[in-house]
C-alpha cells in the first residue's frame, strides 16, 4: 500500500508546475540558483547558464506553458475516479516518464556546439578538454544543455515514475473494489 495517495502526488506536481510558472514570469533566476540544481548541475557536469538572469521572452512563455500545464492536470483530477485514475493518468504517466527520459538522457549526452573551449565551458573539474571548431553552427539543443533544463526534466522523471508506481497498486485496487461492488450487485447485495 502507498504511502501518499496518486491524487495526493499528482496535485502537488500540477501545483510545482504552477509555482515554477510563478518564478519563470516573475524572477527565472530564483529557480537557477537553488542548492538542488546546482548540486545535479555539478554531479553531473552541466554548464551553467545565463539564459535565466532576467525575466525573457522565453521565460514568459515557459511560464505560460507550464502554467497551462499544471492548471489542466489540476482539472483532470476533478473527473469521475475511474476515467482520471485507469484511462487518462494511466496512459499519461508512461508517456511522461519515456519523454522526460529521453529528454533527460539528450541534455546529457549531447555536446554544446558553442563556447566549447576554454575554461568556464563546464564547471566540473573532471570535465574532459574539447577542442572548439570555428564557424560552427549554434544548434536549438544547445540552448537545452544546461543545469536548469536538466534537473527540471530529471526531476520530472522521477515523479512521473513515482506517479507510474502508486498508480498501478491504486488501479488494482479500484478495480478490485469495483469487482465486489458488481458480484454483490448481482447477488441482490447478499454475501454468503
Amino acid at each position: 500500500m502507498a504511502l501518499i495517495s496518486v491524487k495526493t502526488i499528482v496535485t502537488s506536481l500540477c501545483l510545482f508546475h504552477i509555482t515554477l510558472a510563478y518564478f519563470f514570469y516573475t524572477n527565472p533566476n530564483a529557480i537557477a540558483d537553488q542548492v538542488l540544481v546546482y548540486v545535479l548541475g555539478e554531479a553531473m557536469g552541466m554548464p551553467q547558464t545565463s539564459s535565466f538572469g532576467a525575466p525573457s521572452g522565453a521565460s514568459s512563455f515557459l511560464a505560460v506553458t507550464l502554467f497551462v500545464l499544471g492548471l489542466s492536470d489540476l482539472l483532470t483530477l476533478s473527473m469521475p475516479e475511474e476515467i482520471w485514475l485507469i484511462h487518462y493518468w494511466g496512459a499519461q504517466a508512461p508517456l511522461r516518464i519515456t519523454l522526460f527520459a529521453a529528454i533527460s538522457l539528450f541534455t546529457y549526452f549531447s555536446t554544446p556546439s558553442y563556447r566549447r573551449s576554454g575554461p568556464n565551458r563546464l564547471s566540473h573539474p573532471l570535465a574532459p578538454p574539447s577542442t572548439f571548431v570555428a564557424g560552427s553552427a549554434v544548434t536549438g539543443g544547445d540552448g537545452l544543455r544546461n543545469r536548469v533544463f536538466f534537473t527540471f526534466a530529471f526531476l520530472e522523471f522521477l515523479s512521473w515514475f513515482w506517479v507510474w508506481v502508486t498508480l498501478k497498486e491504486e488501479a488494482a485496487r479500484f478495480a478490485a473494489r469495483k469487482k465486489r461492488r458488481g458480484s454483490a450487485s448481482s447477488n441482490g447485495g447478499l454475501r454468503y
